[in-house]
């Protein structure tokens, strides 16, 4: 019968063996180790031991030599293994990221696993291994629209120049207006969320007319001047403009961010600034929203109140939009830039090297 030499331990480690034994929140392979241990302390031999746990006589040589060679630490953690072999080689490794990058379908805009694996007789796994292992995923698409403004740099050094460093004596508001925001109402009542499964809500809904917010961002204190009106004709932007006056310091010149909208630029708007000479109007460049930091709060509101709200009225839709604002301006949240005007300036240019298209 095959034999190990004695155990040598300290009652300490005959203890802390014998806790992981009874141990009932152990690990259960930990629970056997241990239990193979506290026997062979006992004095049985292997062949005793393996026929008592319901285990293999090289299972307890192999954790008697662990516990003799390490101690108690060779109980508690699995050996190193070396892992599985890889299945294909560097070569066939490349042939698939380089026919994922560079090449497409017969029959399909992009490659699926499937179709991928198909292409490079291999199994559908392989494929999905490397896209993982570099990151490729061929399913998604980003959009994007480089703005072809011929004063676009001039413009970003301009607002980007408000955001970081802002005039003394003066406040730096981002304006704008969200549209067609919908007074949305469902069909059907909705299940709500429980344990396990998400709240549900119809896909089909009653549309009871349409909203739009205009809304001035304080970039100082992240404040929003907010007001609803049915239409954004050059009408409604005055009369914000109205709002925006009346409800900052008049001492303060007034630096506003706007977009190209064509009510921002009317005869009747000009004449305007010209009577108020504290407002300074500052213009994004065109298809350059990212640009306009109120566009940030305006997702806030989406997501949080508008996006799964039910409303049965335009009035009612109003009124949630306001509450929001109200509940916004008491701890207000302030959006910090952090990229200054080279940064996007270089970032910009390099997207355009690649597309290799002029500005």
């Amino acid at each position: 019968m095959r034999t190990t030499k004695p155990i040598q331990f300290t009652k300490a480690e005959q203890k802390e063996v014998s806790r992981l034994a009874r141990g009932r929140n152990t690990a259960q392979k930990v629970v056997l180790r241990a239990k193979i241990i506290v026997k062979k302390m006992e004095g049985m031999t292997q062949e005793v031991i393996a026929t008592e746990l319901g285990t293999m006589r090289v299972t307890v040589g192999l954790w008697l030599k662990r516990y003799q060679e390490r101690g108690i630490t060779a109980l508690l953690k699995d050996a190193y293994r070396s892992g599985r072999i890889p299945q294909i080689s560097e070569e066939k490794e490349k042939a698939i990221i380089e026919a994922t990058l560079h090449s497409v379908p017969v029959n399909a805009t992009h490659w699926s696993v499937r179709t991928m694996a198909e292409k490079q007789q291999v199994s559908r796994m392989t494929v999905h291994r490397v896209w993982k292992k570099y990151n490729i995923k061929p399913h998604l698409v980003k959009t994007f629209k480089i703005s072809n403004d011929p004063h676009f740099v001039e413009k970003v050094k301009d607002v980007v120049g408000l955001y970081l460093n802002p005039p003394d004596k003066a406040l730096v508001l981002s304006v704008d207006e969200k549209s067609q925001i919908q007074a949305l109402d469902r069909t059907q009542p909705g299940l709500p969320m429980k344990r396990g499964y998400a709240g549900t809500m119809t896909h089909d809904y009653k549309r009871h007319g349409t909203t739009t917010l205009f809304a001035a961002l304080n970039i100082l204190d992240g404040k929003i001047i907010g007001a609803c009106m049915k239409k954004h004709r050059q009408d409604e932007f005055l009369k914000f403009l109205k709002k925006i006056d009346q409800e900052t310091p008049k001492e303060l010149d007034l630096h506003l961010i706007v977009d190209n909208y064509s009510a921002h630029k009317t005869a009747r708007v000009k004449t305007w600034f010209t009577k108020h000479p504290r407002f300074f109007m500052h213009f994004t460049p065109t298809s350059s929203s990212w640009l306009n930091m109120i566009e940030r709060f305006f997702s806030e509101l989406t997501t949080k109140r508008v996006r799964r709200g039910i409303f049965r009225s335009v009035k009612a839709l109003e009124k949630e939009i306001m509450d929001f604002i109200e509940t916004h301006n008491e701890n207000p949240k302030i959006f910090t830039w952090t990229k200054d005007a080279d940064t996007i300036l270089a970032k910009v240019s390099k997207c355009i090297d690649l597309l290799g298209t002029g500005h």
